[in-house]
């Protein structure tokens, strides 16, 4: 994965999972990727449950959270903003849409789940004292999102209208990277609609993509891309077994 920072304003800076049963899903994340993880504390302010901060050698570097009622389980992307209320009034006049939130208070943080004018969820976070993650782009750590979108064009106007996110086609690839003042910040990827589904992809950094995908197996999972050489790295796409799924890859040797 190519190496992005997550500390500035507009920078993707953390990603979770919300889920049916989230001690399920510590049950499967944990073993596989060898992350312990924080006792539970409530969701933020408006949603209920409880939240699991994972950690990695004591560093957070996700986290489970319990589902709303009827929803599925997914994996969230989320963009740092100094001010959730302001972003969502900017991301209306871009052409998307909140979805759900502000949930949560200053001191904790503030999230919203948002649309963005193709309709791709993901959201914003304004730090608190619990802010981004602490480890990224190591093995067993979030490595990037991609947003897999049908509209490459009407995407680059919102991202860049929100986040100032500049488009970079990469040559002789299927995919293009988004640049924040000249640091990658995302990757962007056509989809059709049908096959993939719009969505935000999460993707973490393994040392071995084809021993983490039988581990996945072994512990109730699915694999939805067996893995494969994909260029600079081995890559799979894993289902975990409540139906949320994350992509692996490890560079080639």
């Amino acid at each position: 994965m190519t190496n992005r920072e997550t500390r500035s304003v507009g920078a993707p800076c953390r990603v979770d999972t919300f889920q049916p049963d989230p001690r399920a899903a510590v049950d499967f994340y944990g073993p596989l990727f060898g992350w312990i993880f924080d006792d539970p504390t409530p969701m933020p302010a408006g949603l209920d449950g409880d939240y699991f901060a994972a950690r990695l050698g004591g560093r957070r570097v996700a986290g489970i959270g319990q589902a709303p009622p009827s929803s599925p389980p997914m994996w969230n992307t989320h963009v740092r903003v100094d001010d959730v209320g302001e972003s969502l009034a900017r991301a209306e006049q871009a052409g998307g849409a909140c979805l759900a939130g502000p949930f949560g208070t200053g001191s904790d943080g503030v999230l919203a789940v948002v649309a963005d004018a193709t309709g791709v969820p993901f959201c914003l976070w304004q730090g608190g004292e619990s802010d981004g993650d602490e480890l990224a782009n190591e093995p067993n750590s979030w490595a990037m999102s991609s947003l897999h979108t049908p509209d490459i064009e009407r995407a680059q106007a919102f991202y860049g209208a929100m986040f100032d996110w500049q488009l970079e086609p990469v040559p002789n690839a299927a995919v293009s990277l988004w640049r924040r003042a000249g640091r990658v910040v995302a990757v962007v990827t056509a989809t059709d609609g049908v096959a993939v589904p719009p969505h935000w992809s999460v993707n973490f950094a393994v040392r071995d993509a084809d021993a983490v995908a039988q581990h996945a197996v072994a512990l109730g999972g699915t694999l939805l891309m067996a893995p494969m050489n994909t260029p600079g790295f081995r890559s799979a796409v894993i289902g975990d077994p409540q139906g949320g799924f994350i992509a692996v890859s490890a560079a080639a040797g």
